[in-house]
C-alpha cells in the first residue's frame, strides 16, 4: 500500500502538457504562458513627457528659481497623438502634455505648476536636471527583453504588457480534456425519474466542477452499470481523452468491477490503495503508451472529492504549465481538542478563522464521514491529521492545504 507522498509523486510524474494552442489575449487571463515572450517593441516607444509642462534644454535654465525666474519664448506644442513636433530651437521651450513626444533638442520637462504663461512667453521657476520628468525610449522595456517567461501566470498586468506589444493572442498549454466515468447501478442523472434505491450521480457534477476549477475541460460519460463488460467499454471510450477519472467500483465489493474492467481494456494497474482517510481505495494506471493517466477514485462523494484534490488537480495544473501545481499550505491549530483513531493520515475538511494571538484556527466539519455531502459546503482547507496522532490538542501545529482564496490573515500566516 502506497503512502500519500509516494502515490502523489508517482501520479504527478505521469502528467505532462499535451500540446500548445494559440489563445486570444483576454481568454488567456488566469492561465500560464507556455513559451518565453520577448519585447518586439520598446516601451516607451519614443522619448516622451511624463507630465504636463514645458520641454526645455536643462542647461539653459541653470539658476532659475522662485526669486529669479527665467522668461523664454514658447515654440509650438507637442501633444499625445499629435503630429511629431519640430526640433526645439535654442533659447526656447515647447508646451508639452503627458505622453507627448519630446522634441529633438529638449532633454527635460518643467512641470506646469512651476511656470507662469504670459502670451507667447513663459516664466520658469525651477532649474531641472537632464531627464527630469522624461520617459526615455526603451527605459521600461527594450526590444528583445524577456518580459514574460514560460510559466508566467497571466494576470491583468501581464495582459496589459502583452497588448503593448501588439499581440492579439498568446501561446499556452492546451487545456487537458478529462473523461469522467461514474459507475454504479444506483446512479441516475438530474431529472431522470427516481426509482427505488437510486441516487443522483453527484460525483459526476462534483468532479466536472473540480476539473473546470483546475482549468481542464470535463467530458462526462453516461453513468456505467456495475457490469464488467459495460465498464470496460466505457473505459475504452474514455481513453480518447487526455486524462481518465473513474469514480466508484474500485474497492473490493462483489459489484466493484473497475479493476477487472481496466484489465479487459488493456490497462495494467500501477498500484491500488493508499494509506489515507478518506480515500483508501485509489487506483492508478497509465494507458496509450503511458500518455494517459487513469485514476480510479472511491465512489463515496467526500472520498472522491478529497482524492481528486490530492492526486488529480495537481496533475491538471502541471499540464497547464503551472510551476507550482500543488495547493498552497499553511500552519493551523484546531479550534477544539480531537481524539481520533491512529494508523492512517487523515485529511479533514475545515473552515479557517484567525485567533486573537494571530494563529490560524481550523474548525473541523462536524461530519467527517466519507458520505456526508453537506460537509463539503464552505470548506476552506484540508487539515492533515498525522497517522500517529491519536490525541490532538489546540496547541498542536498542523499542516493544512488551502483550497480557496482567503483573507489577508491567512496569506500572512502561510
Amino acid at each position: 500500500m502506497k503512502t500519500v507522498a509516494e502515490a502523489s509523486t508517482e501520479i504527478l510524474a505521469s502528467f505532462e502538457p499535451v500540446g500548445l494552442e494559440r489563445v486570444s489575449l483576454l481568454a488567456a487571463l488566469g492561465r500560464f504562458s507556455a513559451v518565453d515572450v520577448r519585447a518586439a517593441a520598446a516601451l516607451p516607444a519614443f522619448d516622451q513627457s511624463a507630465m504636463d509642462g514645458y520641454a526645455v534644454r536643462a542647461s539653459e535654465l541653470r539658476g532659475a528659481n522662485e526669486e529669479t525666474p527665467v522668461t523664454v519664448p514658447v515654440h509650438g506644442e507637442s501633444r499625445a497623438g499629435g503630429e511629431p513636433p519640430s526640433a526645439l530651437p535654442p533659447g526656447t521651450v515647447m508646451r508639452i502634455f503627458t505622453g507627448a513626444m519630446l522634441p529633438e533638442g529638449a532633454d527635460a520637462v518643467v512641470l506646469q505648476e512651476d511656470t507662469q504663461r504670459e502670451g507667447d512667453t513663459v516664466q520658469l521657476r525651477v532649474a531641472p536636471k537632464a531627464d527630469a520628468n522624461v520617459r526615455r525610449q526603451g527605459s521600461d522595456l527594450s526590444v528583445g527583453d524577456l518580459f514574460c517567461p514560460a510559466g508566467t501566470l497571466l494576470g491583468a498586468g501581464e495582459i496589459a504588457v502583452l497588448a503593448s506589444q501588439d499581440l492579439a493572442s498568446v501561446t499556452l498549454h492546451r487545456r487537458p480534456r478529462v473523461a469522467i466515468v461514474c459507475t454504479g447501478d444506483e446512479l441516475r442523472d438530474i431529472g431522470e425519474p427516481a426509482r427505488a434505491g437510486s441516487i443522483v450521480s453527484t460525483n459526476a457534477y462534483a468532479l466536472a466542477a473540480q476539473v473546470l476549477e483546475a482549468g481542464g475541460e470535463p467530458w462526462v460519460l453516461p453513468a456505467v452499470r456495475d457490469k464488467r463488460s459495460i465498464a470496460a467499454d466505457a473505459i475504452r471510450q474514455a481513453l480518447a481523452a487526455d486524462v481518465v477519472v473513474i469514480s466508484g467500483g474500485v474497492s473490493v465489493g462483489d459489484y466493484d468491477v473497475v479493476r477487472d474492467a481496466l484489465t479487459d481494456a488493456g490497462i495494467a494497474l500501477s498500484f491500488w490503495k493508499i494509506q489515507m482517510k478518506p480515500g483508501k481505495p485509489v487506483s492508478f494506471a497509465r494507458a496509450r503508451n503511458d500518455r494517459v493517466p487513469v485514476l480510479g477514485l472511491p465512489g463515496n462523494p467526500v472520498s472522491s472529492w478529497v482524492t481528486f484534490e490530492l492526486f488529480v488537480r495537481p496533475g491538471l495544473r502541471k499540464m497547464l504549465g503551472d510551476p507550482q501545481p500543488q495547493r498552497r499550505r499553511a500552519e493551523v491549530c484546531l479550534s477544539a481538542p480531537l481524539q481520533r483513531s491512529t494508523g492512517r493520515v487523515e485529511f479533514a475538511r475545515a473552515r479557517l478563522s484567525p485567533s486573537a494571538d494571530g494563529r490560524l484556527v481550523a474548525q473541523l466539519a462536524a461530519r467527517q464521514g466519507s458520505g456526508s455531502l453537506p460537509a463539503l459546503i464552505g470548506v476552506d482547507a484540508l487539515v492533515v491529521l498525522p497517522a500517529e496522532s491519536g490525541q490532538i490538542t489546540r496547541d498542536d501545529v498542523l499542516e493544512a492545504l488551502i483550497l480557496r482564496e482567503l483573507p489577508d490573515f491567512v496569506r500572512a500566516g502561510s
